[in-house]
């Protein structure tokens, strides 16, 4: 095999594999080529040629301590030693009892039951059947669909799916496959607030639960919102006694810049999912954490009454490992600090776009940085100046956004935001 330094060449792997890979989120025979990356470290990727890019949205926002983490990559190691994985039907073991505890006493209020799974979308699919059967369990037929909003993105699967942006997001194609929800605007002026009210109460009787985003909906397009919807919604699931899911996958873990978001907003939902950021961008990991009142709806004599759901590789003991070496550095380590001078850092950097033609806006919240464009004329012209410039960005829709892992430093974050304004820059003059 070739070699490029110490890295293997990427026209033996690259080449033949590329062949039979299907990529996501991608048009194969229209869009750029994916860069073959041979090893990361900090913040920084290394690619077969022996360019090296700074990562600016840290591998879909997981690898919120960096890649390569020492302190991770030793539990992880240990781990595998020990033992790589055991069912967890029938059987328990200590990296996923502890993970559990350590994730009850973080969340507020009673979210005290941890159910693991692998990905974030099943997270979410774990959490709409919680809701279902919650109300079946307690005699109360028909409660079938849920309330979520325009804006939102919750998955890929069919169940979450149904519960996106039926026109904006990117399933509007699978509309005729998917099972109907009450999908609502949310609740973010007096305006909106009365619509969300009167619809809330006219389909209240069919709903086990709102879902929504708190603060942020990520891939919808990082649509930022205030704490007060987060009050309203749980102000109107308890009047109609619904219960309130929360999708923490993106927004958990300090993105927003408190530890979980709905401590900004001191609301505490009913259910509430996690992933991306659990295992510090190590392992496929998520979690569905209910509230003792959720739970006991499913304590019972009746078997039937147990929550039906298990899938194969939850609660693997490496992944759980590296979930607790990851909460060990929000532990030790400023993690919070980190993610505070990085919104200051974001916004300043971000600034000199705000004055760029065709530029709608510029927001930043905690470890988020978002320019958003009337349109972006010219994608793969935009993601080549971006990598031009020396960093890994994934523009999509009309945004350039920035979700950096929260030990990228100011000399590298600086370098990140200059790059994007210049390449924004280069892409508005081209394209005007």
């Amino acid at each position: 095999m070739g070699t490029h330094g110490s890295f293997p060449d990427r026209n033996d792997w690259f080449e033949r594999g590329g062949q039979h890979v299907w990529l996501p989120y991608t048009q194969m025979k229209t869009a750029l080529p994916p860069l073959p990356v041979v090893a990361t470290e900090g913040v920084r990727l290394t690619l077969a040629d022996g360019r090296r890019l700074v990562d600016g949205v840290a591998s879909w926002w997981t690898a919120c301590h960096g890649y390569n983490h020492p302190h991770i990559r030793e539990k992880v190691a240990e781990q595998m030693a020990r033992m790589p994985h055991v069912m967890f039907g029938g059987l328990a073991h200590e990296p996923a009892y502890t993970l559990a505890s350590r994730l009850a006493a973080m969340l507020p209020g009673d979210l005290n039951r941890v159910f693991f799974c692998d990905s974030g979308s099943v997270s979410v699919e774990i959490a709409m059947k919680m809701a279902t059967q919650y109300w079946l369990n307690r005699g109360v037929p028909g409660r079938t669909k849920l309330a979520a909003f325009r804006g939102g993105y919750h998955g890929d699967t069919i169940a979450t799916m149904a519960v996106c942006d039926p026109e904006e997001g990117m399933h509007s194609l699978f509309a005729g496959l998917l099972p109907e929800h009450l999908i609502l605007d949310l609740p973010v002026d007096e305006e909106s607030t009365a619509r969300f009210e009167r619809d809330l109460a006219a389909h209240a009787h069919t709903l086990s639960a709102i879902l929504v985003e708190p603060l942020v909906q990520g891939a919808g397009g990082m649509l930022f919102h205030d704490a007060r919807v987060l009050r309203t919604l749980r102000a109107a699931a308890d009047r109609h006694g619904l219960l309130l899911i929360f999708d923490e996958i993106f927004t958990g873990f300090g993105r927003t810049g408190t530890m979980f978001a709905c401590e900004a907003a001191g609301v505490v939902p009913d259910i509430i999912t996690l992933s991306k950021a659990l295992t510090g961008g190590t392992m496929a990991l998520a979690a569905t954490v209910a509230s003792d009142r959720v739970f006991q709806a499913f304590w019972s004599d009746n078997a039937q009454a147990a929550l039906m759901h298990g899938p194969t590789y939850m609660a693997n003991p490496l992944a759980c490992a590296a979930a607790n070496a990851s909460l060990d550095l929000f532990e030790s380590e400023p993690r919070l600090a980190q993610v505070a001078a990085l919104s200051r850092g974001l916004a300043v950097g971000l600034e000199p776009c705000r004055d760029l033609p065709g530029v709608m806006d510029v927001r930043t919240l905690g470890a988020i940085g978002v320019v958003e464009l009337e349109r972006i004329a010219d994608m793969n012209g935009l993601k080549r100046r971006l990598i031009d410039r020396g960093v890994w960005v994934r523009p999509f829709g009309r945004i350039v956004y920035l979700t950096p892992s929260y030990t990228m430093d100011a000399d590298d974050l600086a370098f990140l935001t200059h790059a994007v304004v210049d390449a924004v820059t280069e892409h508005q003059r081209a394209t005007a």
